[in-house]
């Protein structure tokens, strides 16, 4: 039973394909308790259920930003790519939109080496500096901090690892989770019918494949960290 009223509705999630789940032959087995019906040769997501961790997460990251904690948001799919940016912005959250670099968690010492690289770039490039030194330098430092901005611009802000991650798909971020999983940072999952729950600490079934659907989960945990936020704000 969730404590807040999320306003998650059955026909909104419909409307957004949310129920959609792959072809019966692409399956995992672990996914029947979230199965409604299988339609056409294609799985069928019980909404019911889906509401009902929807709502157990909104309570989770509303608590966890009440208390100021830090959140990361993982989404790679090309069609995701700008809303996984936007939403991650909007509920100041650090974010991974384009490709999770192999240790980005476990060997998070690397990673802050770079995060330190990257700050001293983007500050050397804004004074001007950068510009000063040899034209041979100064292509070959560009060429490191577009890359560096590519790949860790969501996490630029970023000064420890994140209290809890939330993983738009689960096959496509599977590095992404295995490290979450070994450092034993807790993960909220969109599970697709090919998916599997048990790796997921909180696991929403919902279609990770269209942008209808992970929009409409990402604005509701986008929308609950937002008030969590500003109520640790109100009362620190």
């Amino acid at each position: 039973m969730t404590r807040k009223d999320w306003n998650i509705h059955l026909e909104e999630m419909i409307e957004a394909g949310v129920h959609f789940g792959h072809h019966t032959t692409k399956w995992n087995p672990s996914m029947a308790p979230y199965i409604f019906i299988n339609r056409k040769g294609r799985h069928i997501t019980n909404l019911t259920i889906t509401a009902r961790f929807l709502s157990e997460a909104c309570d989770l990251v509303f608590d966890a930003a009440s208390t100021g904690k830090q959140f990361l948001i993982v989404g790679t799919k090309k069609n995701a790519v700008k809303f996984v940016a936007s939403a991650a912005k909007k509920a100041r959250c650090h974010y991974v939109n384009k490709k999770w670099l192999g240790g980005m968690s476990t060997n998070w010492s690397t990673t802050e080496m770079r995060l330190h690289t990257f700050r001293d770039l983007r500050a050397e490039q804004k004074t001007g500096r950068l510009n000063r030194l040899p034209k041979r330098d100064v292509a070959m430092l560009k060429r490191q901090l577009s890359h560096l901005q590519t790949y860790l611009g969501g996490i630029k802000y970023m000064t420890g690892l994140p209290d809890i991650v939330i993983v738009i798909d689960q096959q496509k971020e599977y590095k992404a989770l295995r490290e979450c999983l070994t450092l034993g940072i807790p993960t909220i999952c969109l599970i697709d019918t090919n998916c599997d729950p048990d790796l997921a600490d909180l696991p929403i079934p919902a279609n990770d494949d269209a942008i209808g659907s992970i929009r409409f989960i990402l604005n509701k945990l986008v929308s609950a960290i937002c008030e969590g936020r500003d109520s640790y704000i109100t009362n620190p």
